[in-house]
């Protein structure tokens, strides 16, 4: 506490996961504390069902979580707690603490809801009217809670913020900042403290202390497991294997296996159905696989022939309908990963990734395994237009650090980029589809692995190239047709398809001068969003085709055409630069 809000400090300006013990997500963005409170509070609901057996209740703990009026101010707030109230998570105790101030005074110039009826209307139970203040009254109130299993609970306690100080409690004045020293010095008065900067008495600190406590429900624990895995000795071990994140020791052999599989199939088909067969290939091998979409399963592909849906009576199932909540639903993913024992993906259109865009930063903040899932990527959905057609988002994801971002081109590209977020750990991915059908890719067998590197040379030619051309996701098949005209009029052209431009960005040094060797300077990229992110490819004597403007309604080839998605413009603009 000394170094508060200093550099490396352990207590940071928010709580910030991973810098010490007992912090179990970061927060700071409103709301967003309490959905992850609420996927995690889903997952052990959900861990529980799938895992307890009779007189084995493994999994079975309560989650907590705080909140205050700028929480309930967020439109967040309606979509988790709306939910939640909906699948009955009925070990969520949440307290409200009602003190009546934000950061621009007392709320009731702004925030007059009827908070426990609000609640209520959501189906959760409400206990209204706790002194804040009052330990024995919160105790009771937290009792009341847990004996209700059926629906999650809010507690209502009113506070005042700045307690004890006497020229400041009850004010926006001590929300953030110091209360300074003369008025320290006057709390300590009101407060009848009269022990030193930061010296906590041992019998406070006696009282406070749950080590042994903890001791001994862990060792109660230990024995309940023991119990659980004489009984059951497959499920237990497939419970620690979940929980620690291990993947099965097969997945890698059958999930490659699927992967050359698919190059051998060759199918055209729209990546989202190359990501839902994927889903349909990995699935069975991971039980760990908690799916969802926000309202719109049916053209995202996300369930697949195991879904099962969770409900309020059966919580067994591995897929959350999250109905028209990206918010949420991205968020309450962090909560998941954070709890354990699952590996989250949730999907909605490219463009709505804007709805839930702080979510998937703090998944990022956090070094989460979450998997982002999004199709209709570009203006190649066609006739709905500038308003569902994304332009700007792919770079806004690539731009976000820790965050893998994947356009495949094709069904092998798609099941490699399933593949690897899946199996990585030390962060979440962006998954990106198409609507539209896409022509598969000819790979030989060190190109198939070079997939893995996250952009790698797909077609070659022969000597030294005199250009490059660099394109994901729906373009590469476009800008393989331009290659191959530029070949027959006698030029040196390789084609780069860059599927996931961090992942080449962390291979070496030499491998990356290998597919794009500095002396080649006359490159083109080509890429259906905006232009601005390819410009360190290419270099400012390179040319981009892409996006700088919204689209427009129409059939998605008279777009592409109108826009220069076509072999003729590619092959005319690399022409230009030679």
């Amino acid at each position: 506490m000394k170094s508060f809000r200093q550099l490396h400090s352990k207590t940071a300006g928010h709580p910030e996961y991973g810098y010490a013990p007992g912090i179990e997500t970061t927060t700071g963005p409103l709301g967003q504390g309490m959905t992850n409170a609420i996927g995690m509070a889903l997952a052990e609901k959900t861990l529980a069902a799938q895992f307890n057996r009779p007189g084995h209740n493994i999994i079975d703990h309560h989650t907590y979580t705080f909140l205050g009026d700028g929480c309930l101010m967020e439109g967040i707030s309606h979509e988790a707690c709306s939910l939640a109230g909906t699948l009955g998570i009925g070990k969520l105790i949440a307290f409200y603490d009602d003190n009546g101030i934000s950061i621009d005074g007392e709320v009731e110039g702004w925030f007059t809801d009827d908070t426990p009826k609000r609640f209520e209307a959501y189906g959760w139970q409400v206990i209204p009217a706790i002194d804040g203040h009052d330990a024995d009254a919160l105790f009771a109130a937290i009792e009341a809670a847990k004996s209700n299993t059926e629906q999650p609970t809010l507690i209502c306690c009113k506070t005042i913020i700045g307690f004890g100080s006497p020229n400041k409690q009850g004010k926006e004045d001590c929300h953030g900042a110091p209360l300074g020293a003369d008025e320290i010095a006057l709390a300590r008065k009101e407060l009848d403290w009269t022990y030193g900067a930061f010296d906590i008495p041992a019998e406070v600190y006696e009282e406070w202390s749950a080590l042994d406590a903890g001791d001994d429900a862990e060792q109660i624990w230990n024995q309940s497991f023991n119990a659980y895995h004489k009984a059951h000795p497959d499920l237990a071990t497939e419970l620690l294997r979940r929980v620690a994140g291990d993947l099965p020791a097969d997945f890698e052999a059958q999930a490659q296996a699927y992967v050359e599989q698919l190059q051998a199939e060759g199918s055209n088909i729209a990546s989202r159905k190359a990501s839902q067969n994927s889903i349909n290939a990995f699935g069975p091998l991971l039980p760990e696989l908690l799916g969802g979409s926000a309202d719109l399963a049916g053209s995202n592909l996300t369930k697949w022939s195991g879904t099962k849906g969770i409900t309020r009576d059966d919580a067994s199932g591995n897929y959350v309908f999250y109905g028209v909540r990206e918010f949420a639903m991205s968020a309450m993913m962090n909560g998941m990963a954070l709890h354990g024992g699952f590996i989250p993906y949730g999907a909605t259109f490219l463009v709505f990734m804007e709805y839930a865009r702080n979510a998937v930063r703090m998944a990022a903040l956090m070094r989460q395994r979450v998997l982002f899932v999004y199709t209709h990527d570009s203006i190649g959905l066609g006739e709905d237009g500038p308003t569902h057609q994304p332009v700007e988002q792919i770079a806004n994801l690539r731009l976000t650090p820790h965050l893998d971002t994947w356009r495949p081109c094709d069904t092998v590209e798609s099941a490699v980029a399933w593949k690897t977020a899946l199996q990585r750990t030390d962060g979440p991915s962006a998954l990106i589809f198409s609507r539209q059908n896409l022509s598969h890719q000819q790979r030989n067998a060190s190109q198939l692995a070079n997939v893995n590197r996250g952009g790698y040379i797909l077609q070659d030619c022969q000597g030294v190239p005199e250009a490059i051309i660099i394109a994901t996701g729906s373009e590469v098949g476009i800008a393989q047709q331009a290659t191959d005209t530029l070949t027959k009029q006698g030029h040196r052209v390789r084609l780069v398809s860059m599927p996931c431009t961090e992942l080449f960005e962390r291979q070496d040094a030499e491998y990356q001068a290998h597919v794009l060797p500095p002396s080649i300077t006359a490159r083109v990229a080509v890429e259906a969003a905006h232009t601005d992110y390819w410009y360190k490819y290419v270099g400012l004597a390179g040319k981009v085709i892409g996006m700088t403007d919204f689209g427009a309604s129409a059939p998605a080839h008279e777009l592409f055409k109108m826009y220069g998605f076509t072999a003729d413009n590619i092959a005319t603009t690399v022409t230009e630069l030679l």
